[in-house]
């Protein structure tokens, strides 16, 4: 039985609750099928994701996202036909050692070989964006795990990102930031040349891999923030609760805002941008024929 302490709360996990490795890999390509490896499989082959002699640094927070990725990559590894590298890395931004603890238990686990590597990101972030660090931090996060990926070779950095993530982040951008901007599953770097950012959970729903880590007996870490424990009125909470309440008169709510970003008008838009240069409906060469 292990004792995991965080944020000033503690919580008991017995071992004997958890489920064994065969289990736990035999589950996603049986027990989720459906809604688990199908939908992996098909965003891997929708976007090739994976491709013939791709190295891919898998990113591992140590929460629910990021441990079902690892394993989904590890069973494409055994049940795929394409030959692919990986490499699992997880950054550790200065995390309570119990939370560093928790991380490696599952880790190890899971049979899943990790790199945690050390930086000071939380201590950072608490000295430079003290009221609302979250956006900070991702960057910083990001660009971390860029160049461990570089550092290891690998040409693609897969991050945990998942179908309702995506939902989130286009409705944030419609109703915060004034634009209709989603999540790609797939983007070349913008400062690190050779290396492309995967989301292969892009068809997956989070309520999905609540299950399968509610089958596994696993405690997935959250956020872990120290910085930002105690801040409020996180946005994307709000966006979340607020497509909750939607599906209760709109059941599908949740797939018109994904499919929206497929289906874009470009004759019913007023204006748009590409590769920071913006176009507006009036400009001559743009003009409607009626």
């Amino acid at each position: 039985m292990s004792s995991i302490a965080g944020h000033g709360c503690e919580r008991i996990v017995p071992e004997e609750a958890k489920k064994t490795l065969e289990e736990i890999e035999r589950s996603i390509v049986k027990r989720y099928r459906k809604p688990i490896w199908s939908k992996f499989i098909k965003a891997v082959k929708d976007y090739a994701l994976i491709e013939e002699g791709d190295k891919i640094a898998v990113a591992i927070s140590g929460g629910k996202d990021s441990l079902l990725m690892a394993k989904l990559f590890q069973e494409l590894k055994k049940h795929g036909q394409v030959n692919f590298d990986v490499e699992f890395i997880a950054m550790d931004p200065g995390y309570h050692p119990q939370i560093k603890e928790l991380l490696i238990e599952n880790c190890e686990h899971l049979n899943i070989p990790v790199h945690i590597y050390e930086s000071k990101i939380f201590e950072i972030i608490d000295e430079k964006a003290k009221e609302y660090p979250c956006y900070l931090c991702a960057r910083m996060r990001r660009g971390s795990l860029y160049n461990k990926a570089r550092e290891l070779g690998c040409n693609k950095l897969a991050l945990g990102h998942h179908y309702n993530d995506v939902i989130e982040t286009t409705m944030l951008n419609v109703l915060y930031a004034g634009n209709f901007k989603t999540m790609l599953p797939k983007l070349q770097a913008d400062n690190f040349e050779g290396i492309e950012l995967i989301r292969p959970l892009y068809y997956i729903e989070e309520e999905a891999i609540k299950r399968f880590i509610k089958y596994t007996g696993l405690w997935p870490l959250n956020c872990a923030c120290m910085v930002a424990a105690e801040k409020i009125g996180n946005k994307r909470h709000e966006i979340k609760a607020m497509i909750a309440e939607l599906k209760k008169t709109f059941n599908d709510v949740d797939k018109s805002i994904f499919k929206s970003a497929t289906n874009v008008n470009m004759n019913s838009i007023l204006g748009w941008e590409k590769d920071g240069k913006k176009y507006s409906f009036l400009d001559p060469e743009n003009e409607i024929k009626k």
